[in-house]
């Protein structure tokens, strides 16, 4: 009826059906109410209304359980009344009546429903029961304080009861149903505000507007007669200031030209009787809403209609929809105030929903939300992800900072390392403190001094630059850790190589015709360490100018911390560093392995295979650990990898040798190094021989 070009002259003094489905489905969603049954009429206007209001349920996430549709032109039959009967049954349920707006909801019908309602369900409906006789106050109780009614906003009209009192019908004498209407008002059963004072000989058994509670439409009628007096007084006074004058015939002409009025009801704008404002919308509607009332049973058993909310769908957004939840009388029989109707329990904040195959939106499962992701709202259908610098908390309903972490002084595992560190170093220093004090004796002399010398300060060099690893990283801490890791054990693995193939060599230049001597000194084995220690500082420079060790924030190592760490930069630089340390272990453990065999009091081969072999299973078995390691567990794995091989090179080079100079000094003189030889064979003359050519050669004795 709202098509303006095939009903352009029609006006509405009551709301819209597409008004009314949306004020119903904002209840809906006020309360979060999302499973509904539907029960409707079939005539066209209705059809269209249940068809929006479904729409705007599914929009707000609601589901309809069961929808039915009724003719509007006859009674419902048993077969009907069943399937009612088998949807209302279900609990969780709200239940939707629309029928046709212009007939009010059915006692009788309320009555059938009492035998059958489950407690704790709500009715929505758009019909207003009546009241026809006394006695049927007792439908209600069944059904009290569980329905919600939209009608029509409407007040009392100033004076419409002593009209309905004092009016004389004379008028509406032909009409034979009007006639009776007044005459059944002068019954002394009617209530006082309507009775009329009148004689009245007639038996009248039936009398339902005696008890009428809303006197069907008489506000919008109301209105709708106040809307055309001010449309034509509108016209006329227009016309009177055109200088027209009405006259008999003009007037006529009036009724035949319907246009005319219909521009100004279109403009219409003015106040009832009661001080309201009115004017009509767009579509020709009057700017009016819904009154939400619920009906009351009070305990003497007097049935009330409370008005609870109202919808205005003219109103301002925010402010078209109001509900005074303090006037709402929830029935006793809901365990929830106000009740929950869904298929399902609400997802809490930490889960998200998980439909169900086969099943409507509304009904579905309830699962935690994954690693890293949260749902701080309840019924959420996907999980959100916290950003890289925050987590989800134990509940998982909320992003939290993570915790910053890295290998601290402070915590148990830095402090124990640390200690590890600093006593290593200390020993390492005592022991070069003994072998620089007794620098002269036969034992330090014979396993060339300087080159003890320098592996005893790379290696404290070494054990002090694990210290570089544990701390908060930088920039410059990170470039240190490696470099000078890598610097610090070249040195001490080029020493080690000097002494194997200086061992080696003194022993080859004592054969007749050698053309070793040459090589014998401490230039060569200088050359040694220095060249092959220049190797891996030229390695380090490449690293540090193609891509340098840098602080890196880890946030997907460990769950909930952010780690500082130092990323290698390279990493193909990083293992061609650790691969040349092991090249140059390798080269110390064969050459020093081939010559295990030589005599004993001038030999370190055989301490030197030991501590390779130290040396090269620590490092082996550090890459898959290193690998498989995460967070701070890597870098603790590096620095025990560093305190092992450097304790693994002290300890089998040099305390053996600390053992004879502290607690066996007899055995630290020529004539004990002398004696070590069996001089009963030949070999043993010819060694001893040798090895005296060799220890002058080493400037020794």
């Amino acid at each position: 009826m709202s098509d303006p070009v095939q009903y352009p002259y029609f006006y509405r003094t009551v709301p819209s059906e597409l008004h009314l489905s949306a004020g119903i489905s904002k209840l809906l969603k006020y309360f979060g109410w999302k499973w509904v049954n539907i029960f409707s009429s079939d005539d066209k206007s209705t059809v269209r209304a249940v068809q929006i209001l479904k729409e705007e349920i599914e929009r707000n996430g609601g589901c309809i359980a069961f929808h039915e549709i009724f003719p509007h032109q006859r009674r419902i039959t048993s077969l009907e009344h069943q399937k009612v009967e088998r949807a209302i049954k279900q609990s969780s349920i709200v239940n939707i009546f629309y029928n046709n707006k212009h007939s009010e909801f059915s006692l009788q019908y309320v009555q059938k429903l009492k035998t059958y309602v489950k407690s704790g369900q709500v009715f929505i409906s758009i019909g207003e029961a009546e009241i026809k006789t006394p006695n049927q106050y007792q439908y209600h109780f069944q059904i009290s304080n569980k329905f919600f009614i939209f009608k029509p906003f409407r007040k009392v009209m100033p004076n419409f009861l002593k009209f309905i009192r004092e009016m004389k019908p004379v008028w509406q004498a032909s009409d034979f149903e009007a006639k009776h209407w007044w005459k059944d008002l002068c019954n002394s059963r009617c209530p006082k505000m309507i009775r009329r004072d009148c004689n009245s000989t007639s038996k009248i058994i039936v009398f339902p507007h005696c008890f009428s509670t809303s006197f069907r439409s008489s506000y919008n009628v109301y209105n709708a007669v106040y809307a055309v007096a001010h449309a034509l007084h509108d016209m006329i006074m227009s016309g009177s200031r055109n200088g027209t004058t009405w006259t008999k015939e003009n007037r006529e002409i009036l009724y035949s030209l319907p246009w005319k009025l219909h521009h100004y009801l279109r403009n219409l704008h003015f106040k009832n009787g009661l001080g309201e404002e009115m004017y009509m919308d767009e579509n020709g509607d009057l700017a009016t809403g819904y009154d939400i009332l619920s009906l009351i049973v009070l305990p003497d058993g007097t049935l009330k209609y409370e008005v609870v909310g109202h919808y205005n769908p003219h109103a301002p957004p925010g402010q078209d929809f109001t509900i005074d939840e303090k006037a709402i009388i929830w029935d006793s029989s809901f365990t929830q105030k106000p009740p929950q109707y869904r298929c399902n329990p609400s997802c809490n904040p930490g889960y998200r929903k998980l439909t169900k195959e086969g099943k409507p939106i509304c009904c579905y499962d309830c699962i935690p939300c994954a690693e890293g992701e949260i749902s701080n709202q309840t019924d959420m259908d996907t999980c959100t992800t916290c950003p890289d610098d925050q987590w989800p908390n134990q509940k998982r309903d909320a992003c939290i900072p993570k915790v910053i972490t890295f290998l601290s002084f402070e915590e148990p595992l830095g402090i124990a390392l640390t200690s590890i560190s600093m006593f290593l170093f200390l020993i390492t220093s005592v022991i070069l403190g003994i072998f620089i004090y007794y620098r002269d004796t036969p034992i330090v002399r014979a396993n060339n001094r300087q080159l003890s010398y320098i592996l005893l300060i790379s290696l404290m060099l070494c054990f002090l630059c694990s210290l570089l690893f544990i701390g908060h990283p930088e920039d410059v801490t990170c470039i240190l850790r490696q470099t000078t890791f890598g610097i610090t054990f070249s040195i001490a693995l080029s020493s080690i190589l000097a002494k194997t193939i200086t061992v080696v060599t003194a022993f080859q230049a004592t054969k007749p015709r050698s053309k070793l001597h040459k090589w014998m000194g401490s230039r060569v084995s200088n050359s040694i360490v220095l060249s092959c220690s220049l190797i891996q500082i030229v390695l380090c420079l490449a690293w540090l100018f193609t891509a340098p060790p840098f602080a890196y924030l880890n946030m997907r190592s460990e769950i909930g911390t952010i780690l500082i760490e130092c990323n290698e930069g390279s990493v193909i630089a990083f293992y061609c560093v650790l691969g040349y340390l092991g090249f140059l272990a390798g080269i110390s453990f064969i050459i020093a392995f081939l010559a295990r065999n030589l005599p004993d009091s001038f030999n370190e081969a055989k301490y030197i295979t030991f501590s390779m072999l130290v040396f090269c299973s620590v490092w082996i078995s550090f890459i898959p650990t290193y690998l498989s390691s995460k967070g701070k567990n890597m870098v603790a794995v590096e620095i025990f990898a560093i305190l092992a091989s450097s304790t693994g090179l002290l300890g089998c080079i040099f305390f053996p040798k600390c053992y004879i100079i502290l607690l066996r000094p007899e055995r630290n003189n020529k004539k004990d190094l002398r004696n070590k030889f069996d001089s009963k064979t030949e070999n043993s003359i010819v060694y001893t021989v040798s090895s005296a050519i060799a220890i002058r050669g080493f400037n020794i004795w």
